[in-house]
């Protein structure tokens, strides 16, 4: 069962924290999903990602190897093990829904929201109250004082 990872983002944009989130998981083995809700905000984020240090293997879903990603980018909401790639993590952007029953079924859960947009925050908040509400043990990390910190924990 996975512990949802909440990522408060005030200093970096999703840009930088991705590919440390995608390696971290790929380094342990684990397939990712990278949801977001928008397919043209998926596209640019596929393109960055190639362009960015080191190699780090992905794909933009509805591709013909959609099941052999390590990393597959969507904007699809299925649950991830129903994914091509059946992912043991997720990541979702921009307020991506993700369903308690989906959480539980996970390794590894990261909710990174824009801190700046009091949009994202508020659903950041649902989802929260949500996932914590049927059980998954979640964590806010925030990066304040210029360092990622654990600034909250559910259960206690």
């Amino acid at each position: 069962m996975a512990v949802a990872k909440f990522y408060h983002l005030t200093r970096d944009p999703v840009e930088a924290l991705l590919p440390q989130l995608i390696g971290k998981a790929q380094e342990i083995g684990l397939n990712v999903a990278v949801r977001g809700t928008d397919k043209a905000r998926m596209e640019a984020l596929d393109r960055r990602l190639w362009l960015g240090e080191g190699f780090l293997p992905h794909g933009l879903a509805g591709g013909p190897h959609d099941a052999a990603q390590p990393c597959l980018m969507t904007w699809d909401a299925r649950p991830a093990p129903d994914l091509p790639n059946a992912p043991r993590c997720l990541v979702t952007l921009d307020g991506a829904p993700v369903a308690p029953e989906e959480a539980l079924a996970l390794d590894r859960l990261c909710v990174v929201f824009d801190g700046t947009d009091e949009t994202a925050v508020a659903t950041a908040r649902s989802q929260w109250r949500a996932l914590t509400g049927a059980g998954v043990a979640a964590e806010y990390w925030s990066r304040e004082s210029g360092r990622w910190e654990c600034r909250a924990k559910h259960p206690r």
